[in-house]
């Protein structure tokens, strides 16, 4: 049975239901949030030391603090604030081009007293948030083109701002998530195909026609990295040398790995990011393949129940704003894995929960409360319905 047969356009309003607050959370969901940042902080600390470990564990309790609260919260209720989220994700992105900081070669953080924000990170959840309400606005017209188009022009604004900063990665994780919210809102075959085709005319615009007429749409930088993908070498200042270094991280740990006291490429140096992007490659070194099985297991739990809470939303709201999670975990995922094995060029996404970094942790929880928000309020109103019946 098809996901999308689970989805109905009319949507009910939780007024209608009042029954006594009870707290019914995911606890499968809530158990592959807490395996995955275990896994980070023990690999964290195994590599990298304690100053990255206790960082993400603050990071963490912080996150799930915010999660509890937002799981309490009717999640129908930020559909009324749909307009100021979306100029709140636009005006975030906006603000690092005015106040951002640079490093390797990207402007994507907004620097404070104790932390630097990466504003695109949580403007995912914010345009998953408004892009579901402008969704539930034309639920009777999602069948249409012009819906189509508006919700992916919704959802390249942001994402071309944040490729220009430069930051491919996420911006392509933007444009996953719209389409996965379209496919689950029934949108038809004919246009999910339309849209890929003018994706790979788009691809084959940027990298083959428009450097042979000399404008160059990407960066140095982003170039480089494409290059490095089509011609590897093992080159200390080639963007490839990151993924060389990777894949023989991957390589040495074998089954149960060398352990952290001899884990070479992560714990001296020779693998960069290994605490953020290349961190999947960390874990495979130092824990071989029995603990990079044991953390793609927890992500298809993760998925899995996520899944699961899309097809029991209350409400078509609940199952967009679910939809566009999945798709972004799916898609975070899958690429840094990719990129990590070198099946993917370089793109600088992060890995879920297991990347070090405050605004990539914060926004998994914050999706992850959304999450238990969803679920609580379609248990809510089964049980509203189970006494309706009863009585």
């Amino acid at each position: 049975m098809s996901v999308r047969s689970h989805i109905h356009p009319a949507s009910s309003d939780s007024s209608d239901i009042r029954p006594r607050a009870i707290f019914i959370f995911d606890p499968l969901l809530a158990l592959a949030a807490i395996g995955l940042i275990a896994c980070s902080i023990v690999t964290l600390h195994g590599a990298f030391g304690s100053y990255y470990a206790d960082r993400q564990a603050a990071y963490a309790g912080i996150g799930a603090i915010i999660a509890l609260v937002l799981a309490r919260i009717d999640y129908s209720r930020l559909r009324e604030y749909r307009y100021g989220i979306y100029a709140l994700l636009i005006c975030s992105i906006l603000a690092v081009f005015a106040v951002g900081r640079a490093a390797l070669g990207a402007t994507r953080s907004i620097p404070f007293p104790f932390i630097s924000v990466q504003p695109s990170e949580l403007a995912k959840v914010l345009l998953i948030v408004s892009l579901a309400a402008f969704m539930v606005d034309r639920s009777r017209r999602l069948h249409e083109h012009q819906t189509t188009a508006r919700v992916m022009l919704l959802a390249l604004v942001p994402a071309l701002l944040v490729i220009a900063q430069p930051d491919l990665g996420t911006g392509l994780v933007f444009v996953s998530i719209a389409v996965t919210m379209l496919f689950v809102a029934g949108t038809s075959w004919k246009q999910l195909v339309a849209l890929a085709v003018l994706g790979l005319a788009s691809v084959t615009i940027v990298l083959v026609a428009a450097p042979a007429l000399g404008v160059h749409l990407l960066s140095r930088y982003q170039t480089q990295r494409l290059e490095a993908f089509l011609h590897p070498s093992t080159n200390p200042n080639s963007p490839a040398y990151q993924t060389s270094q990777s894949i023989i991280a991957i390589g040495s740990g074998k089954k149960t790995g060398t352990g952290t006291a001899e884990a070479t490429q992560g714990t001296l140096g020779f693998l960069p990011e290994g605490n953020d992007d290349f961190i999947f490659a960390v874990v495979g070194e130092s824990y071989g393949f029995a603990g990079a099985a044991l953390v793609l297991t927890l992500y298809a739990l993760l998925i899995w129940r996520a899944l699961r809470i899309l097809t029991m939303a209350k409400n078509l709201y609940g199952a967009l704003i679910a939809a566009g999670i999945l798709g972004m975990l799916m898609f975070q995922v899958f690429v840094n894995v990719g990129v990590t094995t070198g099946i993917m060029p370089t793109t600088g996404v992060p890995l879920p929960l297991m990347s070090y970094g405050g605004s990539s942790v914060l926004t998994t929880f914050i999706a992850l409360g959304l999450l238990q928000s969803i679920h609580i309020q379609a248990r809510i109103a089964s049980a509203g319905k189970g006494r309706a019946l009863l009585s």
